[in-house]
């Protein structure tokens, strides 16, 4: 799916910049310290997870619905800047997954993530746990 058929997404402008996604500062998204909001940063993490899925997985996109079902995220610093998202997923989890969704037909998977603004400084790390079964 194209991010940007996401309504949300796309009005908070996410948007891809080098094969991540991003989000630039705005007057909208500030927070009361004019630096970009919290809730903003989450939208991109989670965003950027749900994406990465699906990249991940493209033989599931039209057989699975996956749900975020958890979150685990802390803010590292403020930042007035572009953000980028980088996810990842470990082989293990990877393995672990398709081996629990063959078996059973749903699973969850962790998917990390760590928000980078342009200086490189970390600004959001966290884990999102989806919950994905067949249709």
């Amino acid at each position: 799916m194209d991010i940007s058929h996401i309504p949300f997404s796309s009005h908070i402008g996410i948007s891809y910049i080098d094969n991540h996604l991003a989000i630039s500062p705005s007057h909208q998204l500030e927070n009361h310290i004019g630096t970009i909001h919290a809730s903003a940063l989450f939208t991109l993490a989670e965003t950027a997870s749900g994406a990465f899925l699906q990249e991940q997985f493209p033989n599931l996109s039209d057989k699975v619905i996956a749900i975020l079902r958890s979150s685990n995220v802390k803010y590292k610093a403020p930042t007035q800047k572009t953000t980028l998202a980088y996810v990842s997923i470990s082989e293990e989890e990877k393995d672990r997954f398709i081996t629990q969704l063959k078996r059973k037909k749903r699973a969850t998977i962790s998917v990390n993530v760590i928000l980078k603004d342009t200086d490189n400084t970390t600004v959001m790390q966290g884990i999102f746990i989806w919950f994905v079964t067949y249709n």
